[in-house]
């Protein structure tokens, strides 16, 4: 009786101090995978370099991440100590910086984000560049490279979401887009990572007549395909997130991109990765990091479990019999570092 009673009241101390310890924020429940700095997380885009992880973000300067074995995060600054001058004048009452793209091209990293106002297409696609990513070297420093791609009220297309793919033969492709006339594709010179001269020529990648409601495009190349991965229906309502992702493919990046049935992504087609289940709602504004012979498939989620926060999520991604992409569960514990 005794013995029981003191086991009784080691699990009352043990549980206080649990809940003593999540009420800071300083842990998370296992879960999530994902540790640390995992909160407030939205729209992440993830990329290794120098034998760590750096995960960026929407928020103001852009805000970043890192980890040495993609858990535990830790916070490690911002891109900007202050927003770049020129988009005071190009969107006025823009103030944080959303939905960055990193990917590294030679010797120097390209990280493209969006500037826009919650509802308007009057945004603009801008560009930062780095030597390396690694803060304690001489030569880290951002220099942004001013606007990419702007869209206005003039136009029927709405430029934000970037996300840069390489292809074969040193070309250079920049896909985004939502609502509105959805999600475009533009080439890009390969040096200097902005739009080719002359009038941008816009391919149109994927729509959806009815609900318009497409965004969030990431293209990967995997085998005989590209992959293009779009964010369906409503992020940003917590809880109530409709959010989810969805693919299709095509043997060019300029498409047709197709789902599993053969639906042309243009006539609303797509099939399904990733939905609402449990605490995870809305998922979404995925990113995948191609890492050796490891894939990570990156996103954010509104926690049901923790007031509809937003938060941190990352899974293996493989392939099935046919290519067509798989997320696994949530990773927990160290996977291998990065190359």
């Amino acid at each position: 009786m005794t013995h029981q009673l003191l086991n009784h009241g080691a699990r009352k101390a043990v549980r206080a101090a649990i809940l003593a310890v999540v009420a800071t924020g300083l842990v998370t429940v296992r879960l999530c995978a994902q540790q640390g700095a995992i909160r407030g997380v939205h729209d992440p885009c993830l990329i290794g370099a120098d034998g760590t992880y750096c995960l960026f973000s929407t928020g103001a300067g852009i805000p970043i991440r890192r980890s040495r074995d993609l858990d535990p995060w830790e916070q490690a600054g911002r891109v900007f100590a202050s927003n770049p001058a020129w988009f005071k004048e190009a969107v006025p009452g823009a103030s944080w910086i959303w939905a960055p793209d990193i990917s590294r091209i030679r010797d120097k990293y390209f990280l493209y984000y969006s500037v826009s106002t919650f509802g308007s297409n009057r945004s603009c696609i801008g560009l930062a560049t780095n030597t390396t990513l690694d803060p304690s070297r001489p030569d880290y420093k951002w220099l942004d490279q001013g606007a990419v791609i702007c869209s206005d009220r003039q136009n029927d297309w709405n430029a934000i979401d970037p996300n840069l793919i390489a292809e074969d033969g040193d070309r250079r492709w920049l896909t985004f887009g939502s609502f509105w006339s959805r999600i475009k594709l533009v080439q890009l010179h390969p040096r200097t990572g902005k739009l080719m001269a002359g009038p941008p020529h816009l391919i149109p990648l994927a729509s959806r007549p009815v609900s318009h409601a497409v965004e969030a495009p990431f293209i990967v190349h995997h085998g005989a395909y590209y992959y293009l991965f779009l964010s369906f229906d409503r992020c940003c309502q917590g809880v109530d997130s409709t959010y989810k992702v969805m693919v299709g493919r095509s043997r060019g990046v300029t498409g047709p991109y197709l789902d599993r049935r053969g639906v042309s992504l243009l006539e609303g087609g797509g099939s399904m990765v990733l939905a609402s289940q449990g605490r995870v709602r809305g998922p979404g504004h995925n990113a995948v990091l191609q890492d050796g012979a490891r894939t990570w498939f990156v996103h954010h989620f509104y926690d049901a479990e923790f007031h509809g926060a937003r938060t941190l999520q990352i899974r293996p991604l493989r392939w099935d019999n046919d290519d067509w992409p798989l997320v696994g569960e949530p990773i927990s514990g160290p996977p291998p570092r990065p190359n």
